[in-house]
């Protein structure tokens, strides 16, 4: 019997852990959805075939990874918007089109060899697009266990690099209303909803007024 490892704190990916549970009875899971319950003692102690990461924003030791079988999902077309905050990266910047990125983990942030790569709109709000990791992610890591895989390196010259977006990236200034289009702030909100910082903007005195919804009226 197969174990596999799957480790994570979002809710995306636990739906996708949880369906996989269900789905592959032959095989034995372990889901960790906690950052607190996460230890490297038990990954010793489990003994995985596999470990998924998917959804986890903290740095693995380097002893993890090359000891174990490690997979990762990153929400964009790697090696575009490598790093953190890919969804709020990439719809601030205006796309309309990403992808699900399932690659093998090495030492690098996102560099890993290709298994995966299927598209995915960004249409709509956080939860729809959720929804299609979800989905997205379920469907082609079932196939991943099942079936195997191969790798296809990834063309570092076509890489771009996003830092992970602060709360204070979240206001929405005096100067961005007056020089950005409707379909910028549009986005900028819709981008930052929960589980995000909220978008909000700030009144005479410093206190702030979220805005958790908007739509263009044209």
């Amino acid at each position: 019997m197969k174990n596999i490892l799957c480790i994570t704190y979002r809710s995306w990916a636990t739906k996708i852990y949880n369906r996989l549970a269900e789905s592959i009875p032959e095989y034995n899971f372990k889901i960790i959805n906690n950052k607190e319950l996460y230890s490297e003692d038990i990954i010793k102690s489990f003994n995985p075939n596999t470990i998924l990461w998917y959804g986890w924003s903290w740095i693995i030791p380097s002893n993890i990874v090359e000891q174990y079988n490690c997979l990762c999902l990153h929400p964009s077309p790697l090696p575009k918007y490598r790093g953190g905050s890919p969804i709020q990266n990439q719809i601030i910047n205006n796309e309309k089109t990403s992808a699900v990125t399932i690659f093998k983990m090495d030492n690098g942030i996102d560099t890993g060899d290709i298994i995966k790569q299927i598209p995915m709109s960004l249409e709509g709000n956080i939860q729809e697009i959720f929804n299609r990791i979800s989905e997205i992610g379920f469907i082609t890591t079932y196939d991943i266990l099942k079936n195997g895989y191969s790798l296809q390196k990834q063309n570092n010259s076509l890489s771009t690099y996003f830092s992970r977006r602060t709360p204070s990236e979240s206001e929405i200034t005096i100067e961005e209303i007056q020089s950005q289009s409707s379909e910028y702030l549009y986005n900028k909100i819709r981008m930052l909803t929960d589980p995000y910082p909220n978008a909000y903007i700030k009144d005479k005195n410093g206190n702030k007024i979220y805005i958790t919804n908007s739509y263009i009226k044209k």
